[in-house]
């Protein structure tokens, strides 16, 4: 005797490839969620981390600005001192270049010659006065380079002027300071003295 299946077997075998893709859909959802959560919250924390370390390195930033611009400060403050300290020295170490200047030109200066004026700029010195004659001037300017204080003198002009009912003439000459002969000239020591009959 033949038996036969009438009962539905491709209608339950389909339900049940369909309950299984659905449980598989829904694992496989419930996986996909998972992983995008764990990736969401590792890139969340991530972008946190780096916020805070920005803020961090922003806050330092500032810090080292502010100790930039006082670093700048002192170093200003460094530099006017030298500048200063380099003018007190220039001072302490020429103040004695007046004196001697103004008794080099009292030693040098010959008879007929009246001074007017006296500049200095830096090393060079500019003497304006008058003369009764031009080779007055001559002799002036050989003694200034005689002189172990001065050096290089030069003449800028002579002309004749009327002052009151006298015809003279006023001249303009600068001449140099020999600031190294002079630091030289204080080192060197002095000569020994020569006994009689020249010998030392």
């Amino acid at each position: 005797m033949i038996r036969v299946n009438l009962l539905p077997h491709r209608e339950i075998r389909r339900k049940q490839q369909q309950q299984q893709f659905f449980i598989m859909l829904g694992g496989v959802a419930a996986i996909g969620i998972g992983v995008w959560f764990l990736v969401h919250t590792y890139l969340a924390n991530g972008l946190d981390t780096q916020n805070s370390r920005n803020k961090y390195l922003e806050a330092e930033i500032v810090k080292l600005d502010k100790q930039i611009e006082e670093i700048n400060k002192l170093k200003e403050q460094t530099a006017a001192l030298l500048a200063r300290k380099q003018v007190v020295e220039t001072l302490q170490g020429n103040r004695s270049e007046v004196v001697q200047l103004l008794d080099q030109l009292v030693r040098q200066l010959p008879d007929g010659i009246y001074l007017k004026a006296i500049k200095q700029t830096g090393n060079k010195v500019t003497i304006n006065g008058y003369t009764q004659s031009q080779a007055r001037v001559s002799t002036l300017m050989r003694n200034l380079e005689s002189s172990p204080h001065l050096e290089g003198p030069g003449l800028i002009e002579i002309k004749a002027v009327q002052q009151g009912a006298t015809r003279t003439n006023e001249f303009t000459l600068n001449v140099n300071i020999t600031r190294v002969a002079t630091a030289a000239a204080a080192k060197k020591p002095a000569p020994k003295p020569v006994a009689a009959g020249g010998k030392t």
